[in-house]
């Protein structure tokens, strides 16, 4: 793994996202992920919450676009990915937020192990 392979990990996300389809972006999480998300109260801890999170989140046709990134390869199995990046919606409004990724490498290929995304707090 090296640092183009990391944000290749997010283009593959933000491609997923492109999708529309719920089951897509899921997929890119481990089965035991934590998401924090931008726009829900709600911890997501597992597959189905973190569905439950993307089928309303992907009604409003995102794409995300990096603006700062800092990768960090932590082991053979396990690297970081956290700075921020800013979504565009299919109705033209724009949400800066900081993000960070944990991904972890698993049978079946690299997976998100945490997800936090937060809104910038001042605006």
């Amino acid at each position: 793994m090296i640092k183009d392979d990391v944000l290749a990990l997010f283009e593959a996300w933000n491609a997923a996202l492109a999708s529309l389809d719920p089951d897509t972006v899921t997929a890119m999480y481990a089965e035991n992920a934590v998401l924090l998300p931008t726009v829900s109260n709600q911890v997501r801890h597992n597959h189905a919450e973190i569905r439950d999170y993307f089928v309303n989140f992907l009604q409003k046709s995102p794409q995300g676009v990096i603006n700062e990134s800092n990768v960090h390869i932590l082991s053979d199995s396990h690297a970081t990915n956290s700075g921020v990046y800013t979504f565009t919606f299919g109705d033209g409004s724009t949400v800066s937020a900081r993000f960070s990724y944990l991904y972890v490498a698993t049978e079946a290929g690299w997976k998100i192990l945490q997800h936090h995304s937060s809104a910038m707090p001042e605006g």
